[in-house]
């Protein structure tokens, strides 16, 4: 049996992972957490009609990191234990917006950056005493450098990303692990509105494929597609004194 635990549950990437996850275990429990009730019990109805043994919805504002210790109680209370724990809540900020609103841009920071630094400390206490588990936290490439469209956004990701590294190498000391997904563009409601290289745009479900494979395979870094680990590389390797003339 294998017992779950997916903050964010309601996004698209979130939802097809749970759904490769009911197929790829005989036996699978669920502990979904999400801020819109309404998308979350239909998600939660879908994943039980797919076969999980059992299904428990829990709505939670993320931003409100206070809340954050009452959900993981609730959780072990639901499942005993943790076995893989998936972060996958995020918004993607109008950077022009966040240029000219000191609150808006701290908002769409803690939501993106602080909650999810927040629940990572949580849960690491918790797979840390269990000894076992794995922590699987949903970045982004963007979080590879500061470009000029989304630099807040980026900031946050990297600030992640740079949290799970040292997390990683604290738990891995007590058989816990963590791998931080880097996803490039997927074809999401959060990137619809965006001009995006349709070549680029990956779906959700091969996404979420990918990333229970790196899950299973214990991966540290997952870029998702894999051809973005070498388009961040490209790009990481640009000089600034190029870079910062760039529009990207």
């Amino acid at each position: 049996m294998k017992k779950i635990l997916i903050i964010g549950a309601t996004s698209a990437i979130a939802n097809a992972c749970a759904r490769h996850w009911v197929t790829q275990f005989e036996n699978t429990q669920f502990f979904l957490v999400a801020r819109n009730a309404d998308k979350l019990a239909q998600i939660a109805a879908d994943i039980a009609t797919r076969g999980a043994i059992g299904v428990h919805s829990y709505v939670l504002n993320i931003a409100d990191s206070n809340a954050h210790n009452s959900m993981l109680q609730e959780a072990i209370l639901d499942l005993e234990h943790i076995d893989i724990a998936l972060i996958a809540h995020g918004v993607l900020p109008d950077q022009t917006a966040c240029e000219q609103d000191v609150s808006l841009a701290i908002n769409e920071f803690t939501i993106n950056a602080t909650a999810t630094i927040s629940l990572l400390t949580l849960l690491a206490r918790q797979l840390e005493a269990q000894r076992k588990g794995t922590l699987a936290v949903i970045t982004s490439v963007a979080g590879d450098r500061g470009r000029v469209s989304n630099y807040l956004y980026a900031s946050a990701k990297a600030a992640v990303s740079t949290f799970c590294e040292g997390l990683r190498a604290r738990l891995f000391k007590v058989g816990v692990h963590v791998i931080d997904i880097r996803p490039g563009f997927v074809d999401t409601p959060m990137t619809a509105h965006l001009p995006l290289p349709a070549a680029l745009v990956a779906k959700p479900d091969a996404v979420a494929k990918h990333i229970v494979t790196g899950i299973k395979r214990k991966h540290n870094v997952l870029y998702t597609p894999s051809f973005w680990f070498l388009i961040m590389f490209i790009i990481r390797s640009i000089p600034n004194f190029i870079f910062k003339k760039m529009k990207l």
